[in-house]
């Protein structure tokens, strides 16, 4: 992620830093003048403007259409993200906060909601969750309940913590009795068992020979595929605080929402770009272009992954423009994953 750091003298970092730390501020081009009288640094504004040349001849700044003032181009953040920032520490206010919202008897789901609307209340951007990756989860229960002549209840309880609903539509009626013996066999056979490794037995008993299994074991192994497809079906993704973007200058011209909107319903790019994360080590910055997507080359993504049993399952994080107050969000970010990590962990 990071670009090769070019030669440049430490008067032009401090400068650089001073330019950076007023445009996210004030959202406004910075000119010399400014720098001068603002900045702290006993520098001339003749030498202010020769430093700025320099930092624009390295790309690190650039003037937007005929302002006198500059501001840091995608480089230019890299370069302040990764040796210039000083991360402010979060109040302990904010971390009770986060510590109470994301409650430890909320269901996965819940927890995932809960952070992405925590994270858009707390950074005034644009939360997002994806929920917690299924093959790490394991298989405490099934109950098969029969609603109608082709529709099945399934009941499965997940990891102790979690209860999913699904109906099935079914090929055949089954009575009441089948779908019992159907529960009892594979709570029998898979109970506290990773959904991965259910899954994996349930593709080899569809591929072996139908006429060695008699009809309780079809019936159960046609009920837990359908049930365990139906429990990976929706949303991989919970974003809140979308609207927060247009209150952000450069991302409120209508082509660039549009963009942006379009890219939030569509998922797949989001997605790609969070499994990266998820794949990735420890916390994730991307800023404008280095996203890879078009429709995010205004926007910086701070994420980080969040763990259960010492194993990644998900990433959140924040999306906004990228004059963003990396020293405030980057540990906004932390600590909610942290926290939401804690939170899915099994109590002991």
């Amino acid at each position: 992620m990071s670009a090769n750091k070019p030669d440049i003298s430490e008067r032009a970092l401090q400068l650089l830093k001073a330019l950076t730390e007023r445009y996210i501020r004030e959202g406004q081009p910075v000119g010399s003048r400014t720098l001068s009288r603002e900045s702290g640094l006993n520098f001339s504004p003749a030498t202010i403007r020769n430093v700025m040349a320099d930092l624009e001849d390295l790309g690190l700044i650039r003037s937007p259409h005929t302002s006198a003032g500059r501001i840091p181009t995608v480089q230019g953040y890299r370069m302040f993200v990764d040796t210039l920032l000083t991360v402010k520490p979060l109040d302990e206010f904010t971390v009770d906060r986060m510590r109470t919202e994301l409650d430890t008897d909320h269901d996965s789901k819940s927890l995932v909601t809960t952070a992405s609307s925590l994270l858009s209340g707390i950074t005034h951007l644009a939360g997002i969750v994806t929920l917690p990756r299924r093959e790490h989860a394991s298989l405490k229960r099934v109950e098969f309940l029969p609603l109608s002549e082709h529709r099945v209840l399934a009941v499965l309880v997940i990891s102790d913590r979690e209860v999913q609903n699904r109906i099935l539509n079914v090929d055949r009626p089954y009575t009441a009795s089948e779908l019992q013996q159907a529960s009892n066999y594979l709570n029998g056979q898979f109970a506290g068992r990773n959904l991965e490794e259910v899954r994996r037995s349930l593709i080899r008993d569809m591929k072996s020979d139908r006429a060695d299994m008699d009809r309780m074991m079809r019936t159960a192994v046609e009920m837990a595929d359908s049930a365990l497809n139906a429990a990976e079906e929706g949303d991989d993704f919970v974003m809140a605080g979308e609207t927060n973007l247009m209150e952000f200058e450069e991302l409120c011209n209508p082509a660039t929402l549009r963009q942006l909107f379009e890219g939030f319903n569509r998922k797949r790019d989001i997605l790609h770009l969070l499994d990266q994360c998820v794949n990735g080590a420890g916390m994730q910055i991307f800023i404008g272009e280095e996203s890879g997507y078009q429709m995010l080359d205004e926007c910086s993504v701070v994420t980080a992954p969040y763990s259960v049993d010492g194993r990644v399952v998900g990433v959140l994080g924040v999306i906004g423009p990228t004059r963003m107050a990396y020293e405030r969000i980057i540990p906004i970010v932390d600590a909610t994953a942290r926290i939401m990590g804690a939170a899915l962990n099994p109590r002991e």
